[in-house]
């Protein structure tokens, strides 16, 4: 049983309960700056054993692996000091917001010789899950192209006000997530081509930048994936759309995978269609109020890593992967600034990382 530290104790509170209810990792410290959200939590879980200081986890000999969930800006130094300090790593999306960062991080990384995992949650959720296994099944065939978005009415979330600061983009913080799932199956992705806008609700509410986002993608070998997201006006039932999915559409069949409804559709290369939901994991996933949390992911995608730490096997997203996921999406914001396409290779070379180019599994 892995032994494990969580830092950052907003979001890390899904990994509190996954590690918790997980029979594969033992929950030994987390820590927070704020030592009333450490009180807040201990409460909640009943775990008691919180720290306000980071280098209790850095200098704690039986922790194997530190789970991190600070502010992005703050990623790759905390990264960076838990990989010296002889400790696996998970961290949440967005990997990094300056790829400045990225080839320091690579080298540490190569000498500490520990495995970096990028918590990047959507690809752990039930319906993506199975639409993989099918997509590796050959139920579709050859893949041809993809669709993925992220439309939610989150005019709520405009009540932090770290929301409203420049730094934050949807674009990082939302986009993210159908970006990777579109990387997952097309990850040599050559050219982005995009336009964003800030919607008139994103402006009432006090926004900075983009919230309405519409990219075509272009990989190398000639195929092309759009990309879309809108997350500040009201959306439809979930009878009809789903706040974000994945769409394959393949030489010999579809599917598509419905996020937050716990819902698949295919059609296979024999005919045969199926819409597959998974209610009975609805407490697995959403164990908190509403859906802002889904810790189910966390727990699929922690004892995936477990798996792959024990097996010595590279747990996907890695630090190469993940990398050149940012690369991506600052080609996409660079698009949005400029209306031209972008190449993604332009990106990675201006930071030395040419190397880097479409690194997925």
């Amino acid at each position: 049983m892995l032994k494990l530290g969580i830092l950052g104790l907003g979001e890390g509170r899904s990994t509190m309960s996954a590690a918790l209810q997980s029979p594969k990792w033992e929950l030994k410290v987390v820590c927070d700056r704020n030592l009333d959200m450490c009180k807040h939590r201990a409460k909640e879980f009943d775990f008691h054993q919180y720290t306000t200081e980071y280098s209790d986890l850095l200098n704690d000999p039986e922790l194997d692996v530190i789970a991190i969930y600070t502010p992005d800006h703050l990623h790759a130094e905390h990264i960076k000091q838990a990989l010296l300090a002889g400790k696996h790593v998970v961290c949440t999306k967005p990997l990094l917001n300056d790829l400045s960062q990225a080839k320091e991080l690579l080298e540490v990384s190569a000498k500490a010789g520990k495995k970096l995992f990028v918590g990047q949650s959507s690809r752990f959720f039930e319906p993506m899950k199975r639409q993989r296994a099918d997509y590796e099944d050959g139920q579709i065939g050859d893949l041809v192209t993809i669709e993925a978005y992220y439309h939610a009415d989150h005019r709520w979330f405009l009540e932090k006000p770290w929301a409203l600061e420049k730094s934050f983009r949807w674009l990082y913080g939302g986009l993210s997530h159908p970006v990777d799932l579109v990387r997952w199956y097309m990850p040599d992705i050559e050219e982005v081509m995009g336009y964003g806008m800030l919607s008139p609700n994103g402006v009432k509410g006090g926004l900075k930048n983009e919230d309405t986002m519409h990219f075509i993608f272009k990989a190398k070998d000639g195929r092309i994936a759009r990309v879309s997201g809108v997350y500040t006006g009201p959306v439809q039932p979930v009878l009809r759309d789903s706040e974000m999915s994945c769409i394959l559409r393949g030489t010999e069949g579809c599917s598509q995978g419905d996020y937050m409804d716990l819902r698949y559709a295919i059609t296979t290369n024999t005919g045969e269609e199926k819409v597959i939901t998974f209610e009975h994991k609805l407490k697995h996933y959403f164990r908190f109020e509403g859906k802002s949390h889904h810790a189910g992911e966390y727990q699929n995608y922690l004892e995936y890593f477990a798996d792959c730490i024990a097996q010595d096997k590279t747990a996907y997203p890695d630090l190469k992967e993940g990398i050149g996921t940012i690369a991506l999406l600052n080609a996409m914001e660079k698009s949005l600034e400029t209306g031209a396409p972008v190449k993604v290779a332009d990106i990675l070379q201006q930071h030395d990382l040419a190397e880097l180019q479409g690194a997925a599994v």
